[in-house]
């Protein structure tokens, strides 16, 4: 370019409608914006309290107390199911991760409605928030637990290690699918928090967690096992158990036929339930700032 005449001006890139520019996979480009959100809502959720993340360990150890004396104790599932507060926590972790996903993802774009209406960033970045912000609570309690297990004469071996990994991707991955889903619709239909909230205590006794799932067998139709087994969550909770569980035990206990052909069932259908809802919330997202 010769000196005295001005270069060209640049380029613009073209201008995109909100929510057609990446989605899922731009938020997970943005982790700056995802840290600030993760510690946003974690200074939210623990302003003013004494004991800060540590109710992070409080709250499994309480819901852990609750079930195991009522339960175990109480009604006798402790002389049933050997190392039973193994067998109740290496379930009851996965499952608090799945509920707290779900439930925090479906009012992920709610509760931060003001955020939404004046700036502009992917909105997929605030279930991704809610999905970290339950990582993190997430591993007190799995450290209790694997102290636990480890007193009761745990050891990792490679096909346990990897039941857990498999169950663990089934968990975030279908809560994941389903919070996207249910945060975009939430907008809409606010009446979805309260179905949520209900799914909660379901989802508590529709998985192999505080019961063996032989009871299920030995009372049940076959429609309803076969029904129940093909919950996903049934086949994470065992592995789940698989992987903590049953190595302290005289192993004689028997999973579920075909646990990890199901287990690969259940990966794809979560999946699946994940694209559906990034599809479901990209749609929706269109509308967000006029409906809050």
């Amino acid at each position: 370019m010769s000196a005295g005449h001005p270069a060209p001006p640049a380029e613009l890139p073209p201008l995109v409608a909100p929510g057609t520019d990446g989605g899922l996979r731009r938020a997970l480009k943005d982790r700056y914006l995802l840290r600030l959100l993760v510690r946003r809502e974690l200074k939210a959720r623990y302003k003013g309290s004494l004991l800060g993340l540590g109710w992070s360990y409080v709250r499994p150890a309480v819901h852990f107390s609750v079930y195991f004396f009522v339960v175990g104790v109480f009604l006798g599932m402790s002389k049933r199911v050997h190392h039973f507060p193994v067998y109740l926590f290496s379930g009851m972790v996965l499952i608090n991760l799945f509920t707290e996903t779900l439930h925090s993802c479906t009012r992920s774009i709610t509760g931060n409605a003001p955020l939404v209406k004046k700036v502009f960033l992917p909105r997929e970045l605030f279930p991704m928030a809610s999905l970290l912000v339950s990582l993190v609570h997430f591993l007190p309690g799995f450290g209790i637990m694997l102290a636990g297990a480890l007193s009761f004469g745990w050891r990792p071996d490679p096909a346990g290690l990897a039941a857990a990994a498999l169950a663990f991707a089934i968990v975030v991955i279908l809560g994941l699918g389903l919070g996207l889903l249910c945060a975009g619709v939430n907008v809409f239909f606010r009446d979805l928090e309260q179905v949520v909230d209900i799914l909660m205590i379901v989802i508590t006794w529709s998985v192999p967690m505080i019961y063996p799932w032989v009871h299920v067998q030995q009372r049940a139709p076959g429609w309803v096992l076969d029904l129940y087994l093909a919950n996903p969550l049934v086949s994470a909770v065992s592995l789940f158990q698989r992987a903590f569980w049953y190595p302290t035990t005289p192993k004689l206990f028997q999973f579920p036929p075909h646990l990890y052909g199901r287990a690969g069932v259940a990966l794809a259908a979560s999946l699946v339930v994940l694209v559906a809802g990034v599809l479901v919330f990209t749609r929706a997202q269109q509308r967000f700032a006029q409906e809050l």
